[in-house]
């Protein structure tokens, strides 16, 4: 619980405080949840706190004590009581409120990792591999690797087959001139990164576990494999902790430009060069905080955003003589040759509706998945798009405010909660 009080204007009471029994054996019969905790056992430590007491008497602000403990318990009720008796005008009480299940720290991704709509393997009858048992067995293969793994595993390095590599070969010799032209700056410069770093090109299916390691050393975002779709809450859930859900298997190579379900053309080429970027990391990882414990309305509204951005987002670029132009930063188009023209090309006869990016009004835009987008929305900048997305979750009706810890890999949150039951799909 967390009591938040307000001092009046006393004169100074650390004497008071230190030398009167009935608060000061409160206080020090009381635990005080520290937030220090040891995040892989999940045993909290706890002390009595009696300092930041003192110095809020002597300072006469408003503050917050959190601590363990419920209305009725007999220390809990002693402290509530003192505090009174020692002019506190206002007193609020927060008692745990019960919230959609998330997860606390980074190794409970392993919990949602594993609960897809799609298991990778389960092919629907129009889709080009179905009918070739090989393709099946491979994808099965994929998706076991991928249900195995762990948080704290590094992640298995895949062989790639004849076919793979020559259907991955086929999708960069058709996007590569493509992307020089329609991708933005940002993008551009992380590819090169990615080639230098990461093995990009066109001969090699770069493997994730050397793209993992580069972009935890430049902007701390890491991947992690999944065998097929996940829903929007445990996809964005896993944002949160700049942790990016990433499918492993490849199109089937009977029809290398096209696929029914995103792969890994979709997720290397056209998401993984943008997590190298520090603006574009904090952008999706706001999406994700905010949805950590949210309503299941607000998490719809989180995912179109994130569908309008991440996704099939465009941003404004200057290019020679100060003209603007129009750029690609969403991964839906980065990885798709047809849609990428046809978003970007302002000479281009057929014109999709573009709109100024707004979180507010994107968060209520219904939008196809089998064909391109009628509407686009169109950002100043990523750093312009990151602010407003912040200011939009701000203004959420959350259950409470989260920020992750990179170096406990821990979501904070500003308010006790009770999670809901983890279930299992």
């Amino acid at each position: 619980m967390q009591v938040t009080h307000n001092w009046s204007p006393l004169k100074s009471l650390s004497t008071h405080v230190w030398n009167e029994p009935e608060i000061a054996n409160s206080l020090n019969t009381v635990p005080y949840n520290s937030d220090v905790m040891n995040q892989n056992s999940g045993v909290k430590a706890e002390h009595w706190h009696v300092e930041p007491i003192r110095t809020l008497l002597l300072m006469e602000l408003t503050d917050r004590i959190d601590l363990e403990g419920s209305i009725g318990d007999d220390n809990v009720d002693k402290l509530l009581d003192s505090l009174k008796a020692f002019g506190v005008q206002k007193l609020l009480i927060l008692d745990k409120k019960e919230v959609n299940w998330f997860p606390r720290h980074i190794s409970e991704l392993d919990l949602i990792a594993n609960r897809t709509l799609d298991a990778g393997i389960d092919l629907k009858a129009d889709h080009p591999g179905f009918s070739d048992p090989v393709y099946r067995a491979r994808r099965e293969e994929l998706a076991t690797l991928s249900t195995a793994h762990k948080w704290d595993k590094p992640i298995a390095r895949i062989d790639y087959t004849d076919n793979e590599i020559r259907c991955w070969r086929i999708i960069w010799d058709r996007m590569e001139s493509l992307l020089q032209r329609y991708a933005c700056k940002e993008y551009l410069e992380s590819l090169v990164l990615m080639k230098k770093y990461c093995h990009y090109n066109r001969d090699t299916i770069p493997q994730q576990a050397d793209i993992c390691s580069f972009l935890e050393t430049r902007t701390k975002f890491k991947l992690r494999p999944v065998a097929g779709l996940l829903s929007s809450r445990d996809f964005l859930n896993g944002l949160a902790f700049r942790t990016f859900f990433c499918t492993q298997y490849i199109r089937h190579h009977s029809k290398p430009l096209y696929t029914p379900e995103p792969d890994i053309c979709h997720e290397l080429l056209g998401h993984v060069p943008m997590f190298a970027n520090q603006d574009f990391c904090d952008f999706s990882q706001e999406i994700g905080l905010a949805s950590l414990g949210a309503s299941d309305e607000d998490i719809e509204k989180l995912a179109r955003c994130y569908w309008f951005s991440v996704e099939f987002g465009l941003c404004k670029e200057a290019g020679p003589g100060g003209k603007e132009y129009t750029k690609a930063s969403g991964a839906g188009l980065l990885s798709s040759f047809g849609e990428l023209e046809y978003a970007c090309d302002t000479s281009s006869a057929e014109q999709p509706v573009i709109k100024p990016w707004d979180p507010n009004i994107a968060s209520g835009q219904d939008f196809p998945i089998t064909s391109y987008q009628p509407i686009y929305f169109l950002a100043d900048s990523l750093q312009d798009a990151k602010v407003t997305m912040r200011r939009y979750c701000e203004e959420l009706p959350r259950p409470f405010f989260a920020q992750y810890n990179s170096q406990t890999q821990t979501a904070f949150i500003d308010r006790p909660v009770c999670r809901r039951h983890f279930t299992e799909i």
